[in-house]
């Protein structure tokens, strides 16, 4: 008579909402088959500098913690935190992280840090963000934050991606922001909002690298080109992008600034979830 075959023991719960820093999902938003953002529970004594990031994640298979840095994509003053993230099929997290639902629960870690903040940048009259992809997470915090509208006459976000409803994350955010009571009046006299894509077809295509030294880019917004002594940036994307742009910018006299340090420029060397770019 044939031995049943032992099954291996099923593999116990993980309880998440028991872990330290574990905070619930109130929302998920699926922006195309690539893309989703979501917003958690903030405690009250959670503080941050909005452009900054954190680590989140949650346990793998074995109860170890996966974590990776996330920038918040929400300003200072949100009651929540929101994340916007790539979906990658065998990313250790994102390949987990894109099933969360409401009610469920991610490990948010309580120490923010980054360099896209505007201490690290010297005062000036206009401030340029640049993003790809999912690098516009810590910009869609600072254009919420009133505190840009006080130090800067004009911001100019830039966002490129490779398709047509990768914009649209931004765009929300954008619409968002003008909307609210808090700082729509400023971005609205003072937002610009530069769209394009790399691969499908869109009004404005190519890389922001390539239209700014074309000069198609300054001139389809009616913009005087980079002056160090008025200009400053930031820049969130690709490996690819953020060595182009500082190349672009240092060429233009822009200096590289930090926390302890602030210049002209920064740049955010902590890639958002598992994949930027455009």
């Amino acid at each position: 008579m044939d031995k049943p075959v032992e099954q291996p023991a099923p593999k116990p719960e993980i309880d998440i909402a028991s872990m330290p820093d574990a905070r619930e999902v109130t929302e998920v938003h699926h922006w195309n088959p690539r893309l989703f953002s979501f917003r958690v529970t903030r405690p009250r004594s959670f503080r941050f500098r909005s452009g900054e990031f954190v680590m989140i994640g949650l346990p793998g298979d074995d109860g170890r913690l996966i974590l990776r840095a996330y920038s918040i994509a929400s300003p200072a003053w949100d009651e929540e935190l929101e994340f916007y993230s790539i979906k990658v099929p065998d990313g250790p997290l994102t390949s987990r992280l894109q099933h969360i639902r409401p009610g469920d629960h991610v490990i948010v870690r309580p120490k923010p840090t980054g360099t896209l903040v505007l201490d690290a940048l010297k005062p000036g009259r206009r401030l340029f963000l640049f993003a790809t992809g999912t690098g516009i997470a810590p910009f869609a915090s600072l254009i919420r934050d009133p505190e840009i509208y006080e130090k800067f006459d004009r911001v100019i976000l830039t966002h490129t991606t490779r398709t047509v409803t990768g914009l649209d994350y931004g765009k929300d955010v954008v619409r968002r922001t003008l909307e609210d009571p808090l700082v729509g009046e400023e971005a609205r006299e003072k937002l610009l909002h530069d769209t394009a894509t790399t691969r499908e077809d869109y009004p404005v295509m190519g890389r922001i690298t390539d239209r700014i030294r074309s000069g198609a880019f300054f001139e389809q917004h009616a913009l005087a080109p980079f002056d160090a002594a008025e200009d400053r940036a930031m820049i969130c994307g690709s490996m690819g992008l953020n060595m182009d742009m500082k190349a672009i910018l240092e060429e233009a006299g822009l200096e590289e600034g930090s926390n302890s340090c602030p210049g002209d420029y920064v740049v955010e060397k902590a890639f958002v979830g598992e994949g930027i770019g455009a």
